[in-house]
C-alpha cells in the first residue's frame, strides 16, 4: 500500500470538497440569513486541512493500485462525513450537537435522508440548501466526480471508480476510458436534476424549493426543505413528478447511457433488473393502493391511489419522501414498505438496498437449488436474460448476502442492548443500511431521540450501505493489510 499516495489524493480530494462550500455561502448571502460566517469558517478549515494533507507529498505521484483506491474511497467518505458537518455544527440556527451534525452530514452524502433536525421550515435557506446539495453530491458519489478530474491533476482514476462502484457490475465501463465513463454519468445525472428542478417549478414550487427538491430527488437522498416533506405541497402533480423522476433514478445510469446514444428503449425493455425493479414496485403499489382503501385510510379512490403510489414508490426506491405519516397506516403496510427497501433500486443507480440484481439472483439460485433435489445430476446454469452467470458472481452475491444479514444483525443487537424495543432497533439500522431514512416507531418522523451511541452505530450503517459493504469490510480484514 502506498501511504504518501494516498495521502496526496486524499488531500486533493478534500480541496475539491472545499468548493462545494461556495454555494451556500452565496445562498446565504442571498437572503441574508446570516449563516454565511458557518461556511466560511468550515471552507478555510476544509482548505486548510486538505492542504496540510497533500503539501508534503505535492510531488510524490504515481498510479493509484486496487488496495489504494479502496482505502482512499472508504477514508475520502469517512473524513468527508466529519467535513460536512463543519457548517451544521458552526451554524448557531441549527443548534446541532458535534454527533448530532456528523449524523446529518453521513445521512446527507450517502443519500439516506434520515434526519435529527425538528423545525426545518425555520432553517435559515443556505442551511437548507446545504443538506439538499449534500445528498446531491452523494447521490453519483463524489468518487465518479473525481475520475473525470483527478486525471487532470495527475492522479489515475479506475482504481477509484472500481472501489466506489462495487457489485455484479463494477467492472463494466461504458466507454473506454474511466474518466469518459464519468463524465457520461454527470452528464445524465445533471441533465436528470435540470429536467426535475424545471418539472417541480412548472407545477407550483417556488425556484428555491424546485431546485432543492430535484436535489435530493435525483439522488434518490428524500431531504426536504420542509418537515412535511413532499407533503407540504399538498400537490398530486408535485408527487407524480416525483414518482417518474424516482423511478428513472432507481435504474441502471448504464441503461440510460444506452438509450440515449441509441436514440431507442429497447435497451429497458431487454433488460431483466429493470422489469423485475418495476414489476416489484407495481405489485407492492398495488397491495398499498387497495389496503389503504379497503380500511378507508382514505375514503377518495383518488387519494389512496396517488399516496399509495408514491409512498410504494419513494421506499421502494430508498428515497425516502413522505406525504403522510406512513408508519402510522394500518395493518402490515409500514413492515411491507419497510421490507420493499431491501431490494431497492437497480445496481448502477443511486438507490439503496441490496439491489434489484442481487435478490433477483439469490431468487433464481434458490430456485435452482429446489430442481437439483428433484435432479441431482442435473447441469443447470442460473441466467440473466440469455446470459448464463458464471458461479463466481453467484457466490460474490451469496457472500455479500451473509455479510448483510451478519452485519445487520450485529447493529439491530447493540441498538436494542441501548435500550430501544424491536420495531425501532429494526427499523433504524434498516433505514440506514438500506439509505432509506425514515424508520417506523421511534424514528417513524425523525432520529432526535437516539443516542450518541446509537447514532455511530446508524452512521457506520449508513456508510456500510453507501459503499455496498465490501469496499469498507475489505479494510477490516487481516488479509488486506498484510504484504
Amino acid at each position: 500500500m502506498q501511504r504518501k499516495v494516498i495521502q496526496r489524493v486524499l488531500g486533493l480530494l478534500l480541496m475539491l470538497f472545499s468548493i462545494t462550500l461556495v454555494p451556500p455561502v452565496l445562498v446565504a448571502l442571498l437572503y441574508a440569513d446570516g449563516a454565511a460566517l458557518a461556511f466560511i469558517n468550515a471552507f478555510a478549515a476544509t482548505v486548510l486541512a486538505g492542504l496540510a494533507v497533500w503539501f508534503p507529498v505535492r510531488s510524490h505521484r504515481r498510479e493509484l493500485r486496487l488496495r489504494d483506491g479502496f482505502v482512499v474511497v472508504v477514508l475520502f467518505w469517512s473524513v468527508l462525513g466529519l467535513v460536512g458537518a463543519l457548517p451544521l455544527y458552526f451554524s448557531a440556527a441549527a443548534n446541532l450537537t458535534p454527533m448530532d451534525a456528523i449524523f446529518e452530514s453521513m445521512s446527507g452524502l450517502t443519500t439516506t435522508g434520515a434526519t435529527v433536525i425538528v423545525g426545518i421550515d425555520q432553517l435559515p435557506e443556505s442551511i437548507k440548501f446545504y443538506r439538499q446539495e449534500l445528498q446531491w453530491l452523494g447521490g453519483m458519489g463524489i468518487i465518479v466526480l473525481a475520475v473525470a478530474i483527478l486525471p487532470m491533476l495527475g492522479v489515475g482514476g479506475m482504481q477509484l471508480y472500481r472501489a466506489e462502484t462495487p457489485g455484479p457490475i463494477k467492472d463494466s465501463k461504458l466507454t473506454p476510458r474511466v474518466t469518459e465513463t464519468a463524465k457520461a454519468l454527470w452528464y445524465i445525472y445533471l441533465s436528470l436534476t435540470v429536467a426535475c428542478a424545471l418539472a417541480y417549478w412548472l407545477a407550483g414550487m417556488d425556484l428555491f424549493d424546485a431546485v432543492a427538491h430535484s436535489f435530493s430527488t435525483v439522488a434518490i437522498g428524500g431531504f426536504s426543505t420542509h418537515d412535511a416533506s413532499i407533503g407540504y405541497f399538498q400537490s398530486a402533480l408535485i408527487e407524480m413528478i416525483a414518482v417518474v423522476f424516482m423511478l428513472i433514478s432507481g435504474v441502471n445510469f448504464a441503461l440510460h447511457f444506452v438509450a440515449v446514444r441509441s436514440v431507442s428503449l429497447r435497451a429497458y425493455a431487454r433488460d431483466t433488473e429493470f422489469k423485475t425493479y418495476v414489476g416489484i414496485l407495481l405489485g407492492v403499489a398495488g397491495i398499498t393502493i387497495a389496503y389503504l382503501y379497503l380500511t378507508s385510510t382514505f375514503t377518495s379512490l383518488p387519494d389512496a391511489m396517488h399516496h399509495g403510489l408514491f409512498q410504494a414508490v419513494s421506499i421502494g426506491t430508498t428515497t425516502g419522501f413522505t406525504t403522510s405519516e406512513y408508519f402510522n397506516w394500518p395493518g402490515f403496510l409500514p413492515v411491507l414498505l419497510l421490507f420493499t427497501s431491501f431490494v431497492g433500486g437497480c445496481a448502477g443507480s443511486t438507490g439503496g438496498g441490496i439491489k434489484v440484481i442481487r435478490v433477483l439472483l439469490l431468487v433464481k439460485q434458490g430456485m435452482r437449488e429446489v430442481v437439483r433435489l428433484v435432479h441431482p445430476s442435473a447441469q443447470l446454469s442460473v441466467k440473466i436474460g440469455r446470459k448464463a452467470l458464471s458461479d463466481h458472481v453467484i457466490q460474490a452475491v451469496w457472500g455479500f448476502f451473509a455479510a448483510y444479514v451478519a452485519l445487520f444483525s450485529v447493529m439491530l443487537l447493540l441498538l436494542m442492548a441501548a435500550g430501544w424495543d424491536q420495531v425501532t432497533a429494526f427499523s433504524a439500522v434498516a433505514a440506514s443500511m438500506n439509505n432509506l431514512g425514515p424508520g417506523l416507531g421511534e424514528v417513524g418522523a425523525n432520529y432526535s431521540a437516539l443516542g450518541a451511541f446509537e447514532k455511530s452505530v446508524l452512521c457506520f450503517a449508513m456508510l456500510l450501505g453507501r459503499l455496498e459493504i465490501f469496499t469498507l469490510l475489505v479494510l477490516l480484514t487481516p488479509t488486506f493489510w498484510q504484504k
